[in-house]
């Protein structure tokens, strides 16, 4: 990894800074611009911040907080999360903050027809959807028979950066992939490379410079440290449930199969009871390693390297 003075913009205090501050409001404008596709007169001119608690009550007893949430001079609305390792039922959160943002509009009455529209963002650093190859996918509310776009309120947008292949800076065709290449690989770039990456795109430049460790104090790189801890924190957490679910597995085979050996009721039956039992007891905890995966966004090609089981049988423990 070559020396950097580029900090990593997913860390969650990074990505904060960056996007979720006044001062770097302009920053912010650009990349929903860039990631949306907005130009000329549909182009985002201004921004206000709103409040990241989309849930008091919940968000007092667990998470309900948004990292960004902001709205344009229309008013729509815009909610822009980092997600650095997938977490069960990730998408079904993205649909509840999206949701809770829009119903959020109608406090003051049943203005329905005033309700406008969210935009939910996410950049994350694991594989949401498995079976799709593109890092970057759209998601709207079609007609299933004429497929016509009626219901436009409620927009999806998801860049998946494992699926993001291209690491070098003379790569880059567009604007998107700068912005992806930077969240992947800002921490691992040196200042001599940074022309050829961020070129014309002044903004990226300052995104760049957000990320310049020199320009943190003391205390801002405390808690960028401290984000980093958490985060190998879950990640040896999540380890260490893939060796329990082997460990369990294997456990409650070789049981199980002592228990048929048992019922037959002979020296030859036990043993193959545990002989049975050690097998299925590899084959529960391959199972258990295997669904830890799915949830946390490894692609199918990848678990059936490790675990050996079928790529056909991992699909059906997505079911």
């Amino acid at each position: 990894m070559a020396l950097s003075k580029f900090l990593d913009a997913r860390n969650d205090i990074a990505f904060k800074r960056i996007f979720g501050s006044e001062k770097n409001k302009d920053i912010l404008i650009h990349f929903l611009n860039d990631i949306l596709g907005f130009t000329g007169l549909g182009a985002i001119l201004e921004v206000e911040f709103l409040t990241t608690v989309l849930d008091p009550e919940i968000a007092a007893k667990k998470q309900s907080i948004v990292d960004i949430l902001c709205k344009d001079s229309q008013g729509l609305r815009y909610i822009v999360e980092m997600q650095f390792t997938k977490t069960k039922g990730f998408e079904k959160r993205a649909q509840y903050y999206a949701a809770k943002a829009y119903s959020s509009q109608a406090d003051q009455g049943d203005e329905y027809h005033n309700l406008k529209e969210i935009i939910f963002i996410a950049v994350a650093d694991c594989i949401i959807f498995p079976d799709k190859t593109e890092y970057k996918s759209d998601h709207i509310i079609l007609d299933r028979n004429s497929f016509e776009h009626d219901l436009r309120d409620i927009y999806f947008t998801f860049i998946e950066l494992p699926k993001f292949l291209k690491t070098k800076e003379d790569q880059l065709e567009n604007i998107v992939e700068k912005w992806c290449y930077f969240f992947k690989y800002a921490a691992e770039t040196r200042e001599e490379d940074l022309d050829k990456i961020v070129g014309s795109d002044v903004i990226i430049k300052r995104a760049y410079e957000e990320m310049n460790k020199f320009n943190w104090s003391e205390q801002e790189l405390l808690a960028y440290e401290q984000g980093k801890k958490r985060l190998r924190d879950e990640i040896a957490a999540l380890a260490e449930k893939f060796d329990e679910g082997i460990k369990v597995g294997h456990e409650q085979g070789i049981k199980i199969g002592e228990e048929r050996g048992i019922q037959i009721g002979s020296l030859q039956g036990k043993i193959e009871g545990k002989i049975e039992g050690k097998i299925e007891g590899k084959i529960e905890g391959k199972i258990e390693v295997a669904k830890n995966s799915l949830e946390s966004g490894i692609p199918i090609d990848v678990i059936a390297k490790i675990t050996g089981l079928p790529k056909n049988e991992i699909k059906k423990l997505q079911e």
